[in-house]
């Protein structure tokens, strides 16, 4: 078990690396706005990305692109723009966000032989079309949210955006969600390693049924409003903030509670404890 998930790790670092040289070098030779090379770029190394996972059988080769994306970005135009002071900020709580996230899904990687239960699900229920659902729905939308999401903070480091207390807010919300997205995975991985069955019901856990993708939406929105802040009114850009709430409320929120209604007293538990509120 132990050679596999070393063997896993260091495979999906490589393809990691390879994806990161080719979208770097597509953005440089590309033509057109920086935006639109970005997004190029972004599709490509995910197309790239996607190609592994089909030779390794395995869709959650993906899972870490969604925490290690915005990092590479920001840092990219961080080297090649340089920082003010709330673009060094932007990137610091971008760095936490994304570094907790990724040791989290390096904690739960079990190895190549292992694949998160909701792609085995859309396989089973796609079938013929699962390649397609693949790429399309597992690698490329997640990616375009998360693109959507970054563009903001990227913004305010390619336009070298200046100071202002507004951001202070965002900031402290983003602060606050990853610390309570970190908060409600540890008391799962706590519960899960007491080999407790049923439903969670400890902890964050006791009054919301996702406080971690409650965490996850609460995280872009505050980068959002610190980005909108410093850009002095930019309102377009809370479309990615937006988009990442509806994908959890209406794609990842479902899909859950259909896996955990297989347990007996589902319905009793959605009842008595909201999907995301946790006051």
């Amino acid at each position: 078990m132990r050679e596999n998930r070393r063997i896993g790790f260091l495979l999906i670092a490589l393809v990691y690396a390879a994806a990161i040289v080719l979208g770097v070098t597509l953005y440089r030779v590309l033509p057109g706005a920086f935006w639109q090379r970005l997004l190029l770029a972004d599709v490509a190394a995910t197309a790239f990305v996607f190609v592994f996972s089909v030779l390794l059988k395995n869709a959650s080769v993906y899972d870490p692109y969604w925490s290690v994306q915005p990092i590479v970005i920001l840092s990219g135009f961080a080297i090649h723009c340089g920082l003010t002071p709330v673009g060094a900020a932007l990137l610091a709580v971008v760095a936490i966000w994304g570094v907790r996230l990724t040791a989290n899904w390096a904690y739960t990687f079990h190895g190549l032989d292992h694949q998160d239960w909701r792609y085995t699900m859309l396989h089973e229920r796609t079938g013929a079309l699962y390649p397609l659902v693949n790429f399309l729905g597992i690698h490329l939308f997640p990616t375009l949210v998360v693109y959507c999401v970054t563009l903001p903070a990227v913004l305010v480091v390619e336009r070298g955006a200046a100071w202002n207390p507004l951001c202070l807010f965002g900031l402290l919300l983003s602060l606050s969600a990853t610390v309570l997205q970190g908060v409600s995975d540890w008391q799962l991985h706590r519960f899960r390693k007491a080999h407790k069955t049923g439903f969670i019901r400890e902890g964050l856990w006791k009054r919301s049924r996702h406080p971690n993708y409650l965490g996850e939406i609460l995280m872009w929105w505050g980068v959002a409003l610190a980005s909108i802040a410093a850009l002095k009114g930019v309102w377009q850009l809370l479309f990615g903030a937006i988009l990442n709430t509806l994908m959890f409320w209406f794609i990842s929120i479902p899909m859950a509670d259909r896996h955990q209604a297989r347990k007996e007293g589902f319905d009793a538990y959605k009842a008595e404890t909201h999907a995301l509120r946790i006051l």
